[in-house]
């Protein structure tokens, strides 16, 4: 240990850096553990009066909240949902709840990935693609299935143009339209409506076999 001449020969630096022995390859000098002690109860301080702060600023915060709102009664109390259990099934409240589900008003969340809304969608549409309706019955306009629309603008062509209109000078910007073929003939089924369509034929083919077999 260095001895009080060596301090007071230092001063209370300690030495300098080409005083410093480093033959031995340790240091040489005793740890000082009043700074570490310093610290750790610095810390503790520090930790200790923080808890107080918050404890504190929690109880104001209640205090007012209970004020504000009054105090906890039995409607306000958490409840331990796990002291009840799982709810037995009932199919009676399950069928209530499906009847008061379709009261709500509109619009109402979907009950499914909204496949079958699609599906019927193109049922709808099927109906106005596949078969006579009225448009006006008071004007006599008819709506006539597609493939009779197609046969006839097979037969007759598409209307043309009269020349006068396609001999005018274009306006900048503008461009005459082109008709591409194929023309389309309507949306594309979706994968769960050709799903249906599958399981539906699979079941007629069945019931044609049993049918057959008797």
């Amino acid at each position: 240990m260095p001895t009080p001449n060596e301090h007071d020969q230092h001063g209370s630096h300690g030495p300098g850096p080409g005083e410093v022995d480093t033959s031995l390859g340790f240091e040489q000098s005793d740890v000082r553990i009043t700074g570490i002690v310093v610290f750790l109860a610095s810390l503790m301080i520090f930790v200790g009066v923080c808890g107080v702060l918050t404890w504190g600023m929690g109880k104001l915060i209640n205090a007012r909240l209970n004020r504000e709102d009054g105090p906890n009664t039995k409607w306000t109390t958490t409840v331990n949902v796990r002291e009840l259990g799982n709810l037995p099934n009932n199919p009676e409240l399950q069928h209530k709840m499906a009847e008061l589900t379709q009261q709500f008003p509109t619009p109402r969340l979907q009950t499914d990935d909204g496949n079958q809304d699609v599906a019927d969608l193109h049922q709808r549409e099927d109906l106005l693609l596949d078969h006579y309706s009225w448009i006006d019955q008071s004007q006599g306009k008819v709506r006539i299935p597609i493939e009779r629309a197609m046969e006839l603008i097979a037969e007759r062509g598409l209307p043309v143009v009269p020349a006068s209109t396609q001999n005018e000078a274009l306006m900048t910007g503008d461009k005459r339209p082109v008709i591409s073929n194929p023309l389309t003939d309507g949306f594309a089924p979706t994968a769960y409506e050709q799903d249906e369509v599958a399981a539906r034929m699979a079941e007629e083919k069945q019931k044609m076999a049993t049918a057959g077999g008797q």
